[in-house]
């Protein structure tokens, strides 16, 4: 019998395969994923956000995202080498840290998250399909298409409740930045999903099937290792 390596939070498991949730800005992508896991109902589940990925800001930065005049939604915004080599270390079954993302000050913590080896990892965020090393690592691609005057009256709520910005920021960031990157680089990658799922987290025949997948691959890869 091959031996499986544990640690005080559980089994480190080897060959995860990432599943990617793709969608615009408010699009629901989080609540779709929190459903996902709660409906597949199974242990050492790791929610990854692209969120966290963000670079850090030089000084010339945060003062342009201080006015919002810093673009957070095109591709040099992220940090797709250290998030590749993360999503790398978790199909591996191996430990890694996180950076947790402070949106009220445009900076990245002191503090990582430590996340360790999971049964399933799903990877959410705005640009999940836009970088091609990035979609090898992806089993399953689901992109949530939700309305754009829905993703934009999420997104006035979210910024003020959560983030504490002004509405007349809000609107000037998305007419400028938020709409724009949607058209040239989130929006086309619906070409390279599997599911495409409207109406985000309501849509619970798209959720079933979405789950029935994730369950059919737990099964693949417990025969591969009583085999």
């Amino acid at each position: 019998m091959k031996n499986r390596r544990y640690n005080r939070f559980g089994p480190t498991v080897c060959n995860v395969q990432p599943h990617g949730l793709c969608g615009g800005s408010a699009s629901g992508k989080t609540t779709v994923a929190n459903k996902i896991i709660e409906a597949l109902d199974v242990p050492w589940v790791v929610l990854l956000s692209m969120d966290s990925f963000y670079k850090v800001l030089n000084k010339e930065e945060q003062e342009l995202a201080a006015r919002h005049e810093y673009n957070f939604d095109h591709p040099d915004a992220f940090d797709f080498e250290l998030l590749i080599t993360v999503l790398r270390k978790l199909k591996k079954g191996k430990s890694i840290k996180v950076p947790v993302y402070d949106f009220t000050g445009h900076s990245r913590r002191k503090e990582w998250k430590t996340v360790y080896g999971a049964n399933v990892v799903i990877f959410e965020g705005i640009l999940a399909f836009a970088n091609k090393e990035l979609l090898k690592l992806l089993d399953m691609k689901v992109f949530v298409d939700t309305d754009s005057d829905i993703r934009l009256i999420r997104r006035l709520k979210r910024d003020v409740s959560q983030r504490g910005r002004d509405i007349n920021g809000i609107i000037k960031q998305y007419n400028k930045f938020v709409k724009p990157a949607f058209e040239q680089y989130i929006e086309p990658t619906v070409q390279v999903a599997d599911i495409v799922v409207p109406r985000g987290g309501e849509n619970f025949v798209a959720l079933d099937l979405i789950v029935q997948h994730v369950h059919s691959q737990l099964e693949k890869r417990k025969l591969r290792w009583d085999m």
